[in-house]
């Protein structure tokens, strides 16, 4: 199976986890793809009947064309479960996340939720973070001055830019800057470090915060509990 089928798989899985009545949030990126054209299914062939609160207006606008209830996260008294993908799990289910540059709306719903559970397929899997250049969400009033101080800091930061080198702008209308660290020795160290930047308004170091894991592989997906 290639890569595209692995993250079918899992995302078709992920919706066995959403009962009848569940406020769900639904993340954002190609593997959750998969799992809200399987959420729309469910919908429609079997009435279920849940809301979701979307992470992206990606993840909104596909799920409003499947007719999926959707509130926004201020709206809902709680949030049961959020399905999301990672772009890097480590052993001990750390993760970094924001490749689809939705990260500050994904930890938003994220820590807002009962219950997380991680979609991906067997390639984000890792001994240690960061390999995946590390997403940091930044305001554009000081941008450069915040690059320049991780820059001397050695974090080797680069901006974000769309095709036509533009910088890209997320749904905050926000910049984001990309840490190329190789491998992240302490986490939550650097995670610290970063929110306390002024400027910085998110970082994706998503840390302590994973229940389930689902992971693709080719001889199918493969469950992995991180914490209760």
């Amino acid at each position: 199976m290639d890569q595209n089928e692995l993250k079918r798989l899992v995302g078709e899985k992920s919706v066995e986890w959403i009962k009848d009545g569940m406020v769900v949030g639904l993340g954002t990126g190609s593997t959750v793809y998969y799992m809200v054209e399987a959420l729309g299914r469910r919908i429609k062939e079997e009435g279920l009947k849940i809301t979701g609160v979307t992470t992206s207006n990606v993840t909104a606008d596909q799920a409003r064309k499947l007719s999926i209830p959707l509130a926004s996260v201020d709206e809902v008294d709680h949030i049961d479960l959020v399905i999301d993908g990672a772009d890097e799990i480590s052993s001990d289910f750390q993760g970094i996340k924001g490749g689809g540059a939705a990260l500050l709306f994904e930890k938003i719903v994220a820590i807002n939720s009962a219950k997380v559970l991680w979609i991906v397929d067997e390639s984000k899997m890792k001994k240690h973070l960061g390999a995946f250049p590390l997403p940091v969400e930044v305001i554009p009033y000081g941008s450069q001055k915040i690059f320049d101080r991780f820059e001397a800091k050695g974090l080797n930061p680069t901006f974000r830019k769309q095709a036509n080198g533009s910088l890209l702008l997320t749904d905050s209308d926000n910049y984001i800057i990309d840490l190329h660290l190789n491998e992240i020795k302490d986490p939550h160290a650097l995670a610290d470090y970063l929110i306390k930047e002024v400027g910085v308004v998110e970082h994706g170091l998503f840390l302590d915060m994973v229940n389930t894991v689902i992971v693709g592989k080719q001889e199918g997906p493969v469950i992995l509990h991180a914490r209760d």
